[in-house]
């Protein structure tokens, strides 16, 4: 059963899908199933033979209009046209509107700040999802870079019935977590105003944060903040696939006395409710 507010599917749109199956089969463990129709290419990343996401090329269309590689989250809901609708009254964009895919029924929206993400009903290949976020290679948070984090809650709230959580507060920030059905699935704050535009990060679980770091750079990767440290010693590292797609990881540290790396891309705001300094200079 898909709940509804949940994110239950992920989807990368890249410019290379042999290279991306490469990269994320060494960086994350992932396999790659070929899932194509006759005329559109698309495969499934899976995690211990469970489909967690999908794989296709970046429509040529889009990629004239400026658009990059990315991955972009599913959120399961009741009805799609039902939420798409709300969604246009509440201030946000709809890019893709109802229609059946080869997903389920999906749309593809923004937030009124406008971070991407997509809705699903129907879904046809994740029904098999673990409950257990924590679980090896599974998507186990999801954060949102806000413009304004507090205007845009009450947003999701009325889409998918996100609730507030615990909140960390800093000298000048708040990163707020977040519930769907009871269950704190991730965290949102209010980027800098000289960031880009808001947007969705997701979190690959991985047994080791260091050596899933040296695959990452052995892949071709880049690394633009980490390793950080969250409470119950987990680790996060915010990376870039060979194509330019933003993702995260998360896991344990086996290493000892390394130097916490930073780059002035990322706001110094850890994930899971733990704020960090601000890096200098």
């Amino acid at each position: 059963m898909v709940y509804h507010g949940r994110f239950v599917w992920y989807e990368l749109m890249t410019t290379d899908m042999a290279a991306a199956k490469a990269f994320y089969a060494s960086v994350v463990g992932w396999d790659a199933q070929d899932a194509s129709l006759p005329d559109y290419a698309y495969a499934l990343f899976t995690a211990a033979s469970a489909p967690l996401g999908g794989l296709m090329e970046l429509p040529q269309d889009a990629r004239k209009m400026g658009a990059t590689p990315r991955w972009m989250g599913y959120v399961g809901v009741d009805d799609v046209d039902t939420a798409t609708g709300r969604i246009g009254r509440l201030g946000g964009t709809v890019y893709v509107p109802p229609t059946n895919s080869n997903v389920g029924r999906i749309a593809v929206v923004a937030d009124p700040q406008m971070a991407t993400l997509a809705l699903v009903k129907g879904l046809k290949h994740g029904d098999r999802q673990p409950a257990d976020l924590s679980r090896l290679g599974r998507v186990g948070w999801h954060e949102l870079f806000a413009t304004d984090w507090q205007k845009v809650f009450a947003f999701y709230g009325e889409i998918f019935g996100w609730r507030k959580a615990d909140a960390e507060i800093g000298s000048s920030e708040i990163y707020q977590l977040f519930s769907a059905g009871g269950r704190t699935i991730g965290g949102m704050f209010s980027k800098r105003a000289t960031e880009p535009v808001a947007f969705w990060l997701y979190y690959f679980n991985v047994d080791d944060i260091d050596a899933a770091m040296d695959r990452v750079k052995l892949a071709g990767g880049g690394i633009l903040e980490g390793p950080l440290e969250l409470p119950q010693g987990i680790w996060i590292l915010r990376c870039t696939d060979p194509q330019g797609a933003a993702f995260a990881l998360q896991g344990k540290r086996s290493r000892d006395g390394v130097g916490v790396g930073w780059s002035s891309e990322w706001s110094g705001i850890s994930s899971r409710g733990r704020l960090v300094t601000r890096p200098r200079g």
